[in-house]
């Protein structure tokens, strides 16, 4: 666990990227590297646009909530390098399941980010359809903390059952991957899916967003161990990559989801990362943890960080303007889109309950109907 004030990681940590930006991998990134030949400098450039973009929506709509326009917000300020590098690392037959905060993830899959606003606003039961083509696979977000692993492995099950793993066909095979929380772990749902998925050497990656809180409990009091050695308990093996560093996440990504698509069975992956804002609109992290913590992570930011690197590739500040005013128009958009939400149609509540047509459902609509029509046409 060594580590230096300048750089303070686990010495067993994967990460190219130092604090400041300097490209200098960690040991333990060595099997990683060549991964990185498969993005070129547009992909550098995206990664940076959709970090900064996602900070832009997330800022605006914790506004929003504290106009009273949402009933809550889940902000992911501070974990962007993790969930962009990892997203791009996906390919677009893979199903990834989310949590909660996995904004830009869904945002780099094909959602309408306004999906996200409707649905903690209360005007929508799920936000998008995971079903719709444009959508590329990304499941429904889950508050109910760990289940979504279980959806992932019972959905990474049928991914294998389908022969759709290990045929060496790179447009055939398919991985899963499903996104959660260090206070995840501590859930019975993550460690039956971790048994399901050894059992059956499923195709799939558990992405371990280790954010350090599981909204008021440090990550300390809920394990004595590093998180990513939980897994190996059950046969799955696990890796620590510093989510604060888009490029190493990336690359730590790709080759376990390709390990996952050409049949090597599941892994996780821990990412280093931290939670500026509050676990969501409800919380008060001030409460809980100090300002020298708060600091100290404020100074490792990932878009920050990765803006250093780009600009000592030689990468001008019209680029980064450009980028910066693509995130206010996103804004902007996020902000006029919101106000015009109205209120959906009472009758939706009924609908998606059953994937077929359900008798009680039609009687409940009925009573509704009929309620709503006593109050006669002034109500």
């Amino acid at each position: 666990m060594a580590a230096t004030n300048d750089n303070p990681r686990p010495a067993n940590t994967v990460q190219l990227l130092t604090a400041d930006g300097r490209f200098q991998p960690s040991d333990p990134a060595a099997e990683y590297l060549p991964y990185l030949e498969r993005l070129g400098e547009d992909d550098y450039r995206r990664l940076y646009r959709d970090m900064a973009k996602v900070r832009a929506f997330d800022l605006e709509a914790a506004n929003l909530q504290r106009q009273g326009q949402l009933g809550l917000w889940v902000p992911s300020h501070g974990q962007e390098g993790a969930q962009v590098g990892s997203a791009y690392a996906a390919k677009p037959q893979d199903n990834l399941f989310p949590s909660y905060r996995e904004h830009v993830v869904g945002m780099i899959r094909g959602i309408d980010p306004i999906g996200i606003i409707g649905l903690l606003r209360g005007t929508t039961h799920g936000g998008w359809d995971p079903t719709d083509p444009a959508v590329n696979n990304f499941h429904l977000y889950t508050l109910v903390i760990g289940s979504q692993s279980l959806h992932a492995t019972g959905y990474a099950m049928g991914v294998k059952f389908d022969g759709k793993v290990g045929t060496g066909d790179p447009e055939v095979d398919e991985a899963v991957m499903v996104y959660f929380g260090d206070g995840a772990t501590s859930q019975g749902d993550v460690s039956e899916a971790f048994v399901f998925a050894a059992s059956y050497q499923t195709p799939q990656v558990f992405f371990l967003q280790n954010n350090h809180w599981a909204i008021s409990v440090p990550v300390s009091t809920q394990s004595r161990t590093p998180l990513y050695l939980r897994s190996s308990g059950f046969g799955i093996p696990g890796v620590q990559v510093d989510g604060n560093d888009v490029l190493a996440t990336y690359a730590v990504t790709a080759k376990h989801l390709d390990d996952a698509r050409n049949g090597h069975g599941p892994s996780m992956i821990e990412a280093l990362t931290y939670r500026i804002g509050a676990h969501t609109s409800s919380d008060d992290p001030s409460k809980y943890r100090t300002d020298e913590e708060l600091a100290y992570w404020s100074d490792r930011d990932p878009i920050i960080r990765f803006r250093t690197f780009l600009e000592h590739q030689g990468v001008g500040q019209g680029f980064f303007d450009g980028v910066d005013e693509e995130a206010a128009d996103l804004a902007a958009d996020i902000r006029r889109r919101t106000l015009e939400l109205g209120n959906p149609p009472v009758a939706s509540m009924f609908e998606n309950v059953y994937s077929e047509p359900h008798p009680l459902m039609e009687e409940q609509k009925q009573w509704v109907a009929d309620y709503e029509a006593s109050f006669g046409g002034d109500a």
